[in-house]
C-alpha cells in the first residue's frame, strides 16, 4: 500500500514513511491510493478471533511495511491482559436498539489509549526499516485524552522523546494531573496559554517549518507526530469498528450483513473518520452520526457544507471537543472531491486566509448520504447523564453523554430509522467525576479534590474508582509549566539541546 498527501504533493509513499513523517511535506494529510474492501464472508470469519488478530486482518492491508509476524507481536504487546484487562472494547447491550461500545478500558482510561500503544512499537518498527538512525522528536496538541495516551505510550521508548502541548485551562482536573505527573526520561509536558486550537495550530506550524526540521536534523533529530494527523494513529482506529459489528454478529444481536449505525463524539473528526474508512471497506454502516459539543461547527458543516470556525469558543464540561478546527476533515474533503487535491488545497488556504470555506451541493448531498451532525449543550449533556443512569443504571462520561444526546436527536428527525446502533463511549465516567455528579446530583457544589469526587462517585454508583486513575492523584507533578504559543519553538529547542 502507497500512500500520497491530500494536498497533491508529487510522489508515494510507503506506510513507514507516512507513519514516521506524521504530517506530509506540503501540510497535507496521508491516505491510502485506494481503500480495500473486505466481502461478508471475511468480515463473518472475524467474529470468532481475539481483537488482536482482528486488528491484523485490517492493518495487514494498510500496513504493507510489515509482515504479519511483526504486525501480531506489535498488536499483542500493544493489547496484553496486563495493558487491557478482560476484554479489549467490551460491547455492553443497552436495549434492543442500543449498544455502548466501551473505549476506555486501556491505560489512561480513553480510546486515545487503542492506538497509542500501538504507534510507538510501528514507529520503531518503521525507524529500522528506513535506516534513520535520528531520534523521533514526536510533538502532540491534546485536547486532554492524546496527551496522556501519547505520554504513557511512549515514555521511555528507544530513540524517541516526546513533547505534549495543552491548552492549560482546557482540561479536566484528573487529564490535567494524568499529564502533569508524566513520569519518563524522554517526556516533556506544557501547558499553553490559550485553547487547543492554539496548540494544534502551533504543531502544525512548526511542522511546516523548513527551517526549524533542518535545525533539528543536525542535532540528530527528526520531527514526527502522535495525533490523529498521522495515518499511524488514525489506522488502528478502525479496527474497533470491525470489532463492535463482530461482537453484534457474535452476540446474535445482528445477523451478517444487517446495517447499523454509529454515533461518534469527536472534536478533530479522527474517531468519526475510521469509521468513514470501515464503511469504504464494506461494513455494513447504515449511518454515522457526528455528535459535538456547543463548539459546534462540525454539525454545521454536516448540515450545510459551510466550515466557518469565526464563533464564539466554549469551555464546556466535554472538552476533549472543545475544537474549532478539526485536521482530520480535510481527509474526508478529499475523498468528498473525487481524490481533488488541487481542491482540497484551495479549501484549506480559504481557512486559512478567510477562517472558512465553502464546499459545493453535490459535496454537501454526498455528506448527508453518510453522516448526520448534532450538538448538545452541557445542560443537555447532564440530562443524558442522569437519564442513562435512572433509567439504564449505566454511568456515561460527558462525551459519551453528548453522543447519546445526537442520537436522541437523530432519532427524532429519523423516525423510520430501527437500525440498531452503537455508541462510542470514549472515556470513563471517573475522568470527570465533578461533572458526573453534578448531573447526578444538583446540590453538589464540586469544591472536593479530584480524589473525593472520584471516591463520591463510586460510593454512589456502587462501583470502584479505577486504580489507573487514583493513583495519579498520589504521584508528584513533574511538569507545571505554562508557555506563551510564541515559546513553543524555543521550548523543544532548551528541552532537546539541554539533554545532549
Amino acid at each position: 500500500m502507497l500512500y500520497t498527501s491530500t494536498r497533491g504533493i508529487k510522489g508515494l509513499v510507503t506506510s513507514a514513511c507516512v507513519i514516521q513523517k506524521g504530517l506530509a511535506p506540503d501540510g497535507g494529510l496521508y491516505v491510502p491510493v485506494h481503500i480495500p474492501t473486505l466481502s461478508r464472508d471475511e468480515i463473518l470469519e472475524m467474529c470468532d478471533l481475539p481483537y488482536s488478530t482482528r486488528a491484523l486482518r485490517i492493518l495487514s492491508y494498510f500496513l504493507t511495511d510489515f509482515n504479519d509476524s511483526e504486525l501480531y507481536s506489535a498488536l499483542v504487546n500493544a493489547y496484553n491482559q496486563k495493558k487491557f484487562k478482560d476484554e479489549t472494547t467490551p460491547l455492553s447491550i443497552i436495549n434492543n436498539r442500543l449498544g455502548i461500545l466501551e473505549l476506555w478500558h486501556g491505560p489512561t482510561c480513553a480510546f486515545k489509549d487503542l492506538a497509542l500503544q500501538l504507534l510507538p512499537q510501528l514507529m520503531t518498527l518503521s525507524a529500522k526499516k528506513l535506516g534513520d538512525e535520528r531520534k523521533t522528536v514526536i510533538l502532540v496538541a491534546t485536547s486532554g485524552d492524546t496527551g496522556k495516551a501519547a505520554l504513557e505510550g511512549f515514555k521511555d521508548v528507544a530513540g524517541t522523546e516526546i513533547i505534549v502541548f495543552y491548552p492549560n485551562d482546557g482540561v479536566s482536573d484528573i487529564q490535567k494531573l494524568q499529564m502533569q505527573t508524566a513520569e519518563g526520561n524522554n517526556v516533556k509536558v506544557f501547558g499553553i496559554d490559550g485553547n487547543f486550537d492554539d496548540a494544534q495550530r502551533g504543531v502544525k506550524e512548526i511542522f511546516g517549518d523548513a527551517e526549524f526540521a533542518k535545525e533539528l536534523n543536525d542535532k540528530g533529530f527528526v520531527l514526527s507526530s502522535a495525533n490523529s494527523i498521522n495515518w499511524g494513529r488514525l489506522v488502528p482506529q478502525i479496527v474497533y469498528y470491525f470489532s463492535a459489528y463482530c461482537d453484534l454478529v457474535k452476540k446474535g444481536t445482528i445477523k451478517i450483513g444487517e446495517k447499523i449505525n454509529f454515533v461518534v463524539p469527536t472534536g478533530n473528526f479522527g474517531n468519526i473518520l475510521a469509521g468513514y474508512y470501515a464503511l469504504k471497506m464494506g461494513l455494513p454502516i447504515n449511518k454515522l452520526i457526528c455528535a459535538s459539543n456547543s463548539n459546534n461547527v462540525l454539525t454545521d458543516f454536516l448540515k450545510n457544507g459551510k466550515y466557518d470556525k469565526k464563533r464564539e469558543f466554549y469551555h464546556t464540561m466535554s472538552p476533549s471537543m472543545d475544537i474549532l478546527v478539526s485536521s482530520n476533515l480535510e481527509r474526508l474533503l478529499y475523498y468528498m472531491t473525487d481524490s481533488n487535491a488541487e481542491k482540497v488545497n484551495g479549501y484549506m488556504e480559504d481557512l486559512n486566509a478567510d477562517s472558512e470555506y465553502k464546499i459545493n451541493e453535490k459535496e454537501v448531498a454526498e455528506l448527508k448520504k453518510i453522516f448526520y451532525g448534532a450538538w448538545a449543550d452541557d445542560e443537555k449533556t447532564k440530562e443524558r447523564i442522569q437519564l442513562m443512569y435512572m433509567v439504564n443504571n449505566y454511568i456515561i462520561d460527558p462525551h459519551t453523554a453528548v453522543a447519546l444526546s445526537a442520537l436522541n436527536d437523530y432519532r427524532a428527525n429519523n423516525q423510520n430509522d430501527n437500525h440498531f446502533t452503537v455508541v462510542l463511549s470514549t472515556a470513563s465516567a471517573f475522568k470527570f467525576s465533578k461533572d458526573v455528579l453534578k448531573a447526578l446530583d444538583k446540590n453538589y457544589s464540586g469544591d472536593d479534590s479530584s480524589v473525593a469526587a472520584m471516591q463520591k462517585l463510586a460510593d454512589k454508583i456502587g462501583g470502584k474508582t479505577p486504580n489507573r486513575l487514583k493513583n495519579v492523584t498520589e504521584k508528584p507533578v513533574l511538569h507545571s509549566e505554562v508557555i506563551k504559543f510564541d515559546d513553543m519553538r524555543q521550548k523543544i529547542k532548551d528541552f532537546l539541546f539541554t539533554e545532549q
